[in-house]
Parts: C-alpha cells; sequence; structure tokens
C-alpha cells in the first residue's frame, strides 16, 4: 500500500440506479493517471446507501474491469460485528489485495470494544485488513495505542489509514509500529506533510480528479524531493479543501462531472452541493 490509492466514488443516473459506464471511465482515467491501487466502496462511494446486491455487483464490476492492471481493496466494514464476519464468509476474495475496514461507528466503542472487534473480524478475512480510523465520522477516536496494540496482535493488519488530522497521533503510531505496517493519510491535504514524518502514502479523494498530479506529488515525497512536490501540493491545495466544502462525495461528484466522467448526482441523505460551492469549485479547476 505505498503510494496513492484511490477511494472511488459510486456514480449514478438522473433515476438514482448505479452509472456502470461512467465507473468505467473513472477507472480508467485513474489507470492512465499512474495511480499505484483503488479502493472500491469505502466512504466516498457511499457503501452505505448501497444494498447487498448492489455492492456484489460493483465489486465484481470493479474487479472485472481492472482485470489485474491494478491492485484493488475492497471496504468491508461497519459497526455491527457479526454482519461483517457473514458478509466475509460469502466475499469473493479473488482479485482484491486487501480490505479497509473502518472503526465502528455510531454504537461509540470503547477502544477494547474497537480492538475485540477488529480481532474478532480478521479471522474471516483471506486478505490483509487495512485499519481505517477517521473519528469525524464514526464519533470515536481509535487510540494510537489501539492502533499499535491491532498492529502487534496479528500480521492480518497490514497498514491504518489515519484520518484523524492529529499529527502527534501518527507520529506515535510511526513512532512504535511493526516495520512491516504502514501507515496511510486519510486527507488529501495532510498527504505531503504527513509523508515527510514517515507516512508511505495515501488513500485519495482528489486523486480520481487528478491523478497524474497527485501521484506524481506522492512519489516525489517519498522520494524525499520535497521542493518539487511542494509545487504540486500548492497547485490542488485549494481544490483538495474545497471539495469538502458540503462534505464527501459531494464536492468530488461535482469536479467529475466537471470533467464529463460522471453525472453530478448522490443518494439521499446526500445532497448535491450548492451553487455557491459549485462557483468556487469551478473557479478552483480553472486555477490547475
Amino acid at each position: 500500500m505505498r503510494g496513492t490509492g484511490v477511494a472511488l466514488v459510486t456514480p449514478f443516473k438522473k433515476d438514482l440506479s448505479i452509472d456502470y459506464d461512467a465507473l468505467e471511465n473513472i477507472i480508467e482515467h485513474c489507470i492512465k493517471g499512474g495511480l499505484e491501487y483503488l479502493v472500491a466502496l469505502g466512504t466516498t462511494g457511499e457503501s452505505v446507501t448501497l444494498n447487498k446486491n448492489e455492492k456484489k455487483e460493483v465489486y465484481q464490476f470493479i474487479k472485472n474491469k481492472t482485470a489485474g492492471r491494478i491492485p484493488l481493496v475492497a471496504g468491508l466494514g461497519g459497526n455491527n460485528t457479526a454482519e461483517i464476519i457473514e458478509t466475509m464468509k460469502s466475499f469473493d476474495f479473488e482479485g482484491y489485495d486487501a480490505i479497509l475496514s473502518v472503526s465502528p461507528y455510531y454504537n461509540k466503542p470503547t477502544q477494547e470494544g474497537i480492538f475485540l472487534h477488529y480481532m474478532a473480524i480478521q479471522e474471516y478475512t483471506e486478505v490483509p485488513i487495512i485499519l481505517y480510523n477517521v473519528p469525524g465520522r464514526t464519533g470515536s477516536n481509535m487510540t494510537a495505542e489501539t492502533t499499535l496494540r491491532l498492529a502487534k496482535a496479528s500480521e492480518k493488519f497490514a497498514a491504518i489509514k489515519e484520518a484523524s488530522g492529529n499529527p502527534e497521533q501518527f507520529m506515535d503510531i510511526m513512532n512504535e509500529k511493526p516495520a512491516e505496517f504502514d501507515v496511510i493519510s486519510g486527507d488529501d491535504n495532510l498527504t505531503l506533510p504527513f509523508l515527510a514524518m514517515g507516512m508511505s502514502g495515501v488513500i485519495s479523494v482528489i486523486a480520481q480528479a487528478y491523478p497524474k498530479q497527485f501521484s506524481s506529488m506522492v512519489r516525489l515525497g517519498l522520494d524525499g524531493k520535497f521542493e518539487e512536490a511542494r509545487q504540486i501540493h500548492y497547485q490542488l491545495y485549494a481544490i483538495m479543501k474545497g471539495i469538502f466544502m458540503e462534505g464527501n462525495p459531494g464536492g468530488i461528484k461535482y469536479v467529475l462531472s466537471q470533467m464529463g466522467l460522471c453525472q453530478n448526482i448522490v443518494r439521499l441523505p446526500l445532497a448535491p452541493i450548492s451553487q455557491a460551492s459549485e462557483a468556487k469549485l469551478a473557479n478552483m479547476m480553472k486555477m490547475i
């Protein structure tokens, strides 16, 4: 999981069915842009609004269209441990290199509950697990201590996508983690400084719009060429933040629609971003 991964959107048609032609467009755009891997049905993919059959179809479609050209990660997470285990028992892992599993949300479990949740699901996966800490969405923070405990408890835990935005927490993990355990940025706008702290890459949102530029920035950062990487960072900085003005994935879907890659449609309870935000993003796009 070194370099740039992308949390793919799930494009929809006007009737809210899945737009597979648009999904193929985005996949090809990302692969041609030089990204290292793709993530299917993460948060950006509006996975919580898809039913079980739709999820199976999307996983299969992405696998078929990538055809082994790029590594794949499947988003498999939730706040019902038993349900995740049942999903894993029937999941077709062929073609997927890892799973991304978010820390349980809404329930607000203790750190012990988070630890036991992950230890339970790791028994049923055929591929490595990327832990995912995103307190802004889950309502609870998975501490550095819990992350390190998991990293040392099972080799199934290969990495963490850290989206707490807390540099001290990142450094606590980096300082004590096993050598083979990767730390991945979950925040586009913080990726470059976190690469300087030793992170191995990012699972990005904006990179599916600007795959060539963003992945180049990450590779430069990983190679220690920060002066060159900074130029790209600040070229994209405004829009990296701008796409989250009204949450995710409303902003990135607008940008992708302006590029002709998909329609600007989300499923309720999400709503399209406002015209004011659209105008701001349109101006940001002109500056790139």
